[in-house]
């Protein structure tokens, strides 16, 4: 029984609270996409515009898009937005032009807004009320 509790004895207690900064300086892993991705990714986007049927899957996307009956047209919608019609493609196009990227609001009434009431500004001295 001694030689159990010997060894139990010279294991260094379980740290408890904040690690060192030396523990936080080592990388913990691969961080962001493995080397090699950008190439797959490029290729597959070669084989999928070359590929007879995308014309034919982005076809019937748009269709799904404008037909009012469709069950999926949000679906469709979001679909088109987010993937051929990217934000992003468009804000390069600005920056190219030497623009700047802004979004602009105008607001405009309709006719003229009549103002009701004296001219002369009017300080209230005394008021009655009740409470509720």
């Amino acid at each position: 029984m001694s030689a159990t509790k010997d060894t139990k004895d010279t294991k260094a207690p379980k740290r408890v609270g904040r690690p060192t900064k030396a523990s936080l300086k080592k990388p913990k892993g691969i961080i962001g996409r493995p080397k090699g991705d950008a190439t797959i990714i490029n290729e597959y986007k070669a084989r999928m515009l070359a590929s007879p049927k995308s014309a034919k899957v982005l076809d019937a996307i748009f269709n799904a898009a404008l037909n009012d009956d469709h069950k999926n047209q949000a679906s469709a919608w979001k679909l088109v937005m987010d993937r051929v019609a990217p934000v992003a493609a468009f804000e390069k196009e600005i920056i190219k032009g030497g623009g700047k990227n802004s979004i602009q609001i105008n607001i405009t009434g309709v006719g003229t807004t009549a103002v009701s009431g004296s001219e002369e500004s009017q300080d209230i001295d005394d008021a009655e009320y009740t409470v509720v």
